[in-house]
């Protein structure tokens, strides 16, 4: 996909500044990822300071805060406690077999017992940034199973971390297992400002990316705040020269319940 000069320059300069603190995390002796490697076989635990906003309980994770907040996580570690959102650290556990991370799961403001778990070996507090950076790397090694796709979760809830060059250099890569490019789609996202949805809008419009990634991007716009999703949205039901791309802008609209919507139903259904 090409990119606007500026834009990309903007990117490029943003890359940068990350790229070093990525660099650091994940070959630094005696760094995070060296010490990951160097635990047993079993799980590995850590923790480290969420970002503003995110609190969690037994049965998921809200970016929102406690009164309206969105849940993004209903896992598999359910401990039955009901949903009471607090704030606190993201808890993280890696599931390490044959010298791989398998599996990747989140909490946040409590962790895991230890009854019945196995070997356990708990890293206890380490630094957002560096755990933000040994995550996202981990997401862009993986390669089979779902630990890129769930490594990206805890990266994008730590404290005073930019992740969305990162994400968007995820969602991009090729290489990757669809779900990681997905996950990264999605948190995307979520990330604030007028920048993101212009860099999902060109994702979606690259004849280049797979079409269920692009149908994938179609909804994460739809998850924009309504005046930034519903002209893109209507943009791309009204140009987009993929039949099966412009129907799903068309359905996300339809949820939407934007009287833009409806007017753009009509013209439709009149000519």
């Amino acid at each position: 996909m090409s990119l606007h000069p500026i834009r990309a320059a903007a990117l490029l300069g943003a890359l940068a500044m990350v790229a070093p603190a990525c660099a650091g995390a994940q070959g630094a002796p005696g760094g995070l990822a060296a010490r990951v490697a160097a635990a047993p076989e079993g799980e590995v635990w850590m923790h480290f300071a969420a970002r503003p906003g995110v609190c969690g309980g037994g049965n998921g994770i809200s970016t929102s805060g406690r009164s309206h907040g969105r849940t993004v996580i209903n896992g598999d570690d359910d401990d039955g406690s009901g949903w009471d959102c607090e704030e606190g650290p993201v808890w993280v556990a890696l599931v390490r077999r044959a010298g791989h991370v398998e599996r990747v799961r989140t909490r946040v403001a409590r962790g895991w017992s230890t009854a019945g778990r196995g070997r356990v070996t708990d890293l206890g507090a380490v630094g957002a940034r560096e755990a933000s950076a040994y995550l996202l790397g981990l997401a862009e090694q993986s390669r089979e199973g779902r630990a890129g796709e769930e490594a990206i979760v805890p990266a994008t809830l730590t404290d005073s971390v930019t992740t969305w060059p990162t994400l968007l250099r995820l969602a991009r890569a090729d290489a990757l297992p669809q779900q990681t490019r997905r996950s990264a789609v999605f948190w995307l996202s979520q990330q604030a400002g007028d920048r993101v949805t212009r860099e999902l809008s060109a994702f979606v419009s690259d004849g280049d990316e797979d079409r269920e990634l692009r149908k994938h991007a179609v909804f994460a716009l739809s998850q924009r705040p309504r005046e930034e999703a519903v002209p893109e949205l209507v943009r791309i039901a009204r140009t987009h020269r993929d039949p099966e791309i412009r129907k799903t802008a068309m359905f996300w609209l339809g949820q939407s319940g934007d009287p833009r919507a409806l007017a753009l139903f009509e013209e439709i259904l009149r000519h």
